[in-house]
């Protein structure tokens, strides 16, 4: 297997396929499909690295990206790794500030962005910026603000480079390109503090490849991938490089809002993505299988039976299952299973990668039991993404999974964190002196910041070492693991669980809206607004009924006592949620801090209860 620089990825896969499909992209209006061969791919990316050239980016120039998920990311995304310089990628969701912070930290001149809100706030920070100079808009809808003489459209862009020297200039800076190289600087989204920026090199990417060929050698050229992620995102950047470099054909979703609608139009192979969307796919089954009729509930139990027995007693641990199982579960598989997956538009699905977070176990054995090739890993952005995922047998629901070939895993004896060695790993924080010589051991091992264990060679994720909360009587919970377990409730959309030196656990619940008024509906509860709604003494005790339901197997003193129902939910606006959707704990105690301390008040209620407070 020939493992090629990304500056000539594209290029190379454009000799060996030419005409054959390389991305997939869907006019947002029409909603008609494109087709991109990887010859017009590699042409379009020759363009803007010959553009880049003419416009004077130099090797080592740091470029921003702030854009949703489009081929013209792509394009821009290898057009710089041609032209030797760094990608600087921002969420289409951060806002001005985050935004202005990154170019100031990264001294990014040229931004290429996507649609017109990223658009209207690039140029609101490019007004007073002594740093930013320039926009390349990808969308050409997006309209110009009449002050602006700097911005162009990126077709008006392609047409810059259109010269002999701007060619020779990208041949050169091509063969010259090393591994060496950075390629890019992910800024993390930062649960608590500052941002940091994340320096990867080409060789950690080149690493990935070879890696995951090793683990992953069901992947091959047929495939057909959903980029749905982010490709800010290092999860979705990193396979999608590695679907790239195996000739699979990417399919570009721009709107993430319409992932169900594209889903069932392309039906993919292959799709990473991060646990929530597995937990609405496991609520929206589950409320199927409960408002099915006496018959159909007991077919669809006993189907999904027959998966777990089959998926997780047999095949799992590599084992022939009995003649009488395989065929009865050849049955549900082309019938229940087939259809599950068809009405989600996943049927054809081959590996579906999840990271990101904790995947709670019941989902997990959920997914499985019906037949959904789900491979739960973890991994970190200064790992460029993988560290371990399930292995093809014997994997161990509730792990993360084994670690990735020569990667170097151990875990600290003081505080059990997770400490990684390999050539995928970061070198460092860009212009965070300070915070590298914190993020290392003297040997040279990455500190994750997350706590695990080993049972083998199998590795368990525990929690966020900063996240770990110890109550006031010495017991340490893992909220976490708490949050995935509630949040698999129907009707729970978001949780946060409190305690740090607490005498019991609470919560900050946000319902399921939609679910919470029919379920209001159904049961004659009058009400004015959500306000009212979470007020309401019914609706209270019926999520009280469902905590208490999903937590009956926790310790005692893990188990959620107290909560308080929320009436509008935690936002990426609101700073309460980063990027990636996780929890940003500081900000949603300091914003809830009046709530959390009623909630926490010496009320004369039986012991046992789980006592409610209310938004006053």
């Amino acid at each position: 297997m020939n493992y090629y620089h990304l500056a000539e990825l594209v290029h190379r896969q454009a000799d060996k396929y030419e005409d054959r499909v390389a991305l997939k992209q869907r006019n947002h209006k029409t909603g008609i499909w494109t087709d991109i061969s990887w010859r017009e791919y590699s042409d379009k990316v020759m363009q803007a690295a010959k553009a880049m050239a003419e416009f004077g980016i130099k090797e080592e120039d740091k470029i921003g990206i702030y854009s949703q998920n489009m081929p013209k990311y792509l394009y821009t995304n290898f057009a710089a790794y041609a032209n030797r310089a760094v990608t600087v990628p921002m969420y289409a969701t951060n806002s001005p500030a985050q935004i202005e912070y990154i170019i100031n930290d990264a001294a990014i001149h040229t931004i290429f962005v996507g649609e017109q809100l990223q658009y209207n706030n690039a140029f609101s920070v490019q007004k007073n910026s002594e740093t930013l100079k320039r926009l390349i808009v990808f969308d050409k809808s997006v309209t110009f603000n009449p002050d602006d003489k700097t911005s162009i459209y990126f077709e008006d862009f392609l047409c810059l480079g259109e010269s002999a020297h701007a060619e020779s200039t990208v041949k050169v800076r091509m063969h010259e390109a090393s591994l060496d190289d950075m390629a890019t600087i992910i800024y993390t989204s930062g649960t608590t503090g500052e941002a940091k920026g994340v320096v990867l090199h080409h060789y950690n990417f080149n690493e990935v490849l070879r890696i995951h060929d090793i683990r992953l050698p069901i992947v091959n050229d047929q495939d057909i991938s959903m980029c749905f992620l982010p490709l800010t995102h290092v999860f979705e950047k990193a396979w999608t490089y590695y679907c790239t470099h195996k000739g699979v054909t990417n399919v570009i979703n721009q709107d993430p809002k319409k992932i169900q609608e594209t889903l069932k139009e392309v039906r993919p192979t292959l799709m990473c993505n991060v646990p929530r969307f597995w937990e609405k796919v496991y609520v929206g089954v589950q409320d199927k299988i409960n408002s099915a009729s006496g018959f159909m509930k007991a077919v669809f139990k006993d189907a999904i039976e027959t998966g777990r027995v089959y998926n997780l007693e047999y095949k799992r641990k590599g084992i022939t299952p009995p003649n009488g199982l395989s065929l009865k579960f050849k049955l549900y598989d082309a019938t229940v299973f087939k259809l599950l997956k068809k009405a989600l538009g996943i049927e054809k699905g081959r590996l579906f990668p999840t990271a990101g977070a904790p995947l709670a176990a019941n989902i997990d054995t959920f997914l499985e039991s019906v037949n959904i090739p789900i491979v739960v890993g973890y991994g970190l952005t200064e790992t460029s993404a993988t560290v371990c995922f399930y292995p093809a047998e014997n994997f161990v629901i509730g792990s993360i999974g084994t670690v990735m070939p020569n990667l170097q895993v151990k875990i600290d004896p003081e505080n059990d964190e997770i400490l990684i060695k390999g050539r995928t790993i970061t070198p460092g924080y860009y212009n965070k002196p300070e915070e590298n010589a914190k993020a290392f051991t003297e040997d040279g091992f990455f500190r994750t910041g997350d706590a695990g264990w080993f049972e083998g060679d199998t590795l368990f994720f525990k929690e966020r070492i900063k996240d770990l909360y110890k109550t006031s009587n010495g017991k340490y919970v893992a909220p976490q693991a708490i949050e995935g377990l509630i949040s698999s409730d129907k009707y729970i959309q978001q949780i946060a669980v409190i305690g740090d030196q607490r005498k019991f656990v609470g919560a900050l619940i946000v319902p399921d809206f939609q679910l919470l008024e029919q379920y209001a509906k159904q049961k004659g509860i009058s009400y004015s607004s959500h306000e009212e709604l979470v007020k309401n003494p019914d609706i209270i005790h019926m999520i009280e009924a469902h905590v208490e339901e999903h937590q009956k197997d926790l310790a005692s003193y893990e188990k959620i006592k107290r909560f308080v129902l929320l009436p509008k939910p935690f936002t990426i606006e609101s700073r309460e949620m980063t990027d990636t959707l996780k929890l940003r704990r500081p900000v949603i105690l300091q914003n809830y801090a009046g709530q959390i301390e009623e909630m926490y008040e010496e009320k004369d209620i039986p012991t046992g209860e789980i006592m409610k407070t209310l938004l006053s």
